[in-house]
C-alpha cells in the first residue's frame, strides 16, 4: 500500500518516521517533512519572505512544490534574495541571464512576472507601508472558516472567495502569475489560515502562533 492510500484511509494523517501524526503530503521525505514542520502554515510577516512565496508558487504553476523547494536556494540566488527593491531593478539582461540558469525554473514568462511584481510589490509598500499589511488584511475572519478542516474540505476547495479576492485585487494592480490557487498556496503556506488537517501535531502549534501574532497593520 502506498503512503497516499494509506494517509487518505487515514484522513489524510500519516505518521512520520518519529511517531508523529503529520499531514500526509510531504511523503515522509525529509526535505519536505521538515518544511511542513518548520515552516507550512507558520505566520509570516516578513515582506521579503512573502515576496518571495508568491513569486515561488507562480513558478510552481504546472510543477509540484517539491520540484521548486529544492530549487529554493537557486532562485535565492538568481532574485537577490527576493529583495523587491533590487529585483525591480532587473533588466533585460538579466532575463536573458535567468534563462541561462538551469539551477531554476527557465520560464521567461514567469522570469519576467517575478520582475514585474517586484515593481507591483514596491508600488503597494508605497501605498500600504508593507506587503504584510496589504496581504494580512485579507485574512479570513472566524466565520468564514470551516471548523474543521479535513482531507476531503482540502480537496474540494483548491480556492476560496478570499484567495479569489486577492487574486483580482492583485491583478488589478498589474500583478502577474497570481490566479486564486495560486494565492489560496501562498495563504496556506504563509499562515493567513491553518489547514494543517485535523489531528497533524501542527495544527496546535500554528493555531498559538497564530494567536500570539501581532498582525501587521
Amino acid at each position: 500500500m502506498d503512503l497516499l492510500t494509506m494517509a487518505t484511509e487515514n484522513a489524510g494523517i500519516l505518521d512520520g518516521p518519529d511517531g508523529k501524526a503529520r499531514c500526509f503530503w510531504h511523503g515522509n521525505l525529509p526535505d519536505y517533512l521538515h518544511y511542513h514542520d518548520h515552516e507550512w502554515g507558520r505566520p509570516v510577516t516578513d515582506d521579503r519572505r512573502l515576496f518571495e512565496k508568491i513569486c515561488l508558487e507562480g513558478f510552481q504553476s504546472g510543477l509540484s512544490w517539491l520540484t521548486i523547494l529544492r530549487k529554493r536556494e537557486n532562485f535565492r540566488e538568481a532574485f537577490a534574495g527576493f529583495d523587491f527593491d533590487k529585483v525591480a531593478q532587473f533588466t533585460d539582461a538579466d532575463v536573458e541571464r535567468l534563462l541561462g540558469n538551469a539551477g531554476i525554473i527557465r520560464h521567461r514568462g514567469k522570469i519576467v512576472s517575478t520582475i514585474n511584481n517586484a515593481k507591483r510589490a514596491r508600488e503597494m509598500v508605497d501605498e500600504f507601508g508593507s506587503l504584510a499589511a496589504w496581504f494580512w488584511k485579507f485574512e479570513p475572519g472566524p466565520g468564514e472558516r470551516h471548523e474543521i478542516v479535513d482531507l476531503a474540505h482540502l480537496r474540494a476547495n483548491p480556492t476560496t472567495a478570499v484567495s479569489v479576492r486577492i487574486s483580482k485585487e492583485l491583478k488589478k494592480r498589474g500583478w502577474s502569475f497570481v490566479g486564486p490557487t495560486t494565492v489560496y498556496a501562498f495563504m496556506q503556506a504563509m499562515g493567513l489560515v491553518n489547514d494543517h488537517l485535523e489531528g497533524c501535531y501542527c495544527r496546535a502549534e500554528v493555531e498559538t502562533e497564530r494567536k500570539k501574532l501581532k498582525r501587521p497593520r
